[in-house]
């Protein structure tokens, strides 16, 4: 794992975050305590340093979030899905403590709200009701190696329809999270060429992922390493017509319906990784000794922090303000997300890199958690969105500039 002696581990402050409080309804906060009793049973820094060091995914962990209903939040097969500003505090909480199981938890999310939203009642019955209880994962498998933004316009994921009435999938997906140890897969392929252009001809299929013709490589990353980025090959993949989610042809403008959801998720991740780099360089500031006094008494490491903070409170706010337009609007606001995701994504980077400055060396040491937040932060500047295209939209919705792509 690493070389440094039990004579300098020694002399390494004990860092043990604190309860966090959030100004929030008595429901969320309920909540917010629940997650972090759990967290502080299962998820030990010795834990978290373990399945981020050996890199696999933490499944037991993940089957404790369900058995807890963190996964569910309450939602019955038959209703709506759980509300947004639910799913953020979870997130952010899992964020500040085992980020890569955060991420993952993005991802079932957002498999949870679009069999809630287009599964008929068999699909709930078969692939939601065990996601629910954490008994079933799954992967979504969007991506592919020629499009990033405009992967519509770029999909050679195609699926064609048999005499028999069912579908063969053939084509490659790239960075798909968790898919080599998925239960199954939400497939996005081209099932129709009504207008290359636009954003249909796209189908989302559920693929068990012990299908025969699916296969997975592992991508090697420097963040998120507990959870496996993977590239997918699909060959000739048979997929009964019954495996259809949602509307033929309307796959892709469907998903789009679920991605204000997804940029706040990514958002309280991203808030839960800031909040715990800047509890963790707090900690080591008001421990670590330098010139006979706390390193924390530094004028400028104090001031590097109170800006970290700020952009964390702001973060923090701007969230809530989104996920209360998701939750309780007719037409969400989504250039209140794009802001959110906007604000926690700086305040991920800003927070990870002032705690790397303030524990100095220690920031290195692969048995702290400094540095796995510095490098898990940096996921949420290009996912769901880039920073940059988030601000393109943002300009463009929020500030009437003309379109810039």
């Amino acid at each position: 794992m690493n070389n440094i002696g039990t004579e300098h581990r020694s002399n390494i402050p004990t860092l043990t975050a604190p309860r966090h409080r959030v100004d929030e309804s008595a429901e969320l906060s309920e909540l917010r305590l629940r997650v972090q009793e759990l967290l502080d049973r299962i998820a030990t820094p010795e834990r978290l340093n373990e399945f981020d060091e050996s890199e696999t995914y933490d499944l037991e962990m993940y089957r404790d979030l369900g058995r807890a209903g963190l996964i569910s939040l309450g939602a019955s097969l038959d209703g709506p899905g759980p509300s947004h500003a639910a799913q953020s505090v979870v997130l952010e909480e899992l964020g500040a403590r085992p980020t890569s199981i955060a991420v993952s938890m993005v991802v079932q999310y957002m498999g949870v709200q679009l069999l809630h939203s287009y599964g008929t009642p068999e699909q709930r019955k078969e692939f939601l009701a065990p996601l629910h209880t954490g008994d079933a994962k799954m992967s979504f498998a969007l991506s592919e190696a020629a499009g990033g933004t405009d992967i519509a316009r770029a999909m050679s994921t195609r699926a064609t329809l048999l005499p028999d009435g069912n579908y063969s999938i053939t084509g490659e997906k790239r960075w798909i999270g968790g898919a080599m140890d998925a239960d199954y897969l939400i497939v996005l392929a081209r099932t129709s060429e009504i207008d290359r252009s636009a954003i249909d001809g796209i189908t989302m299929f559920l693929v068990p992922r012990s299908s025969s013709g699916i296969h997975t490589q592992e991508i090697d990353t420097m963040g998120i390493r507990g959870l496996a980025q993977c590239d997918i090959q699909l060959q000739d993949v048979q997929v009964p017509a019954a495996n259809v989610l949602g509307q033929v042809d309307r796959g892709f403008r469907q998903v789009l319906a679920t991605l204000n959801g997804e940029r706040l998720n990514g958002a309280a991740v991203a808030l839960g990784i800031a909040r715990g780099a800047l509890d963790c360089a707090v900690l080591w500031a008001k421990q670590r000794q330098a010139f006979g006094q706390p390193v924390g008494s530094f004028q400028a490491l104090q001031h590097s922090l109170v800006d970290a903070s700020l952009k964390i409170e702001t973060a923090r706010l701007m969230l809530q303000k989104a996920t209360q337009s998701a939750d309780t609007a007719d037409s969400p606001n989504e250039t209140l997300s794009a802001m959110a995701k906007l604000a926690a994504s700086d305040a991920a980077t800003t927070t990870t890199d002032a705690g790397m400055r303030v524990m100095a060396g220690w920031g290195f040491f692969r048995g702290l958690p400094m540095q796995r937040y510095f490098r898990d932060a940096r996921l949420y500047t290009f996912a769901p969105l880039t920073d940059e295209m988030t601000r393109n939209y943002i300009g463009e919705k929020h500030l009437g500039l003309p379109r810039s792509f």
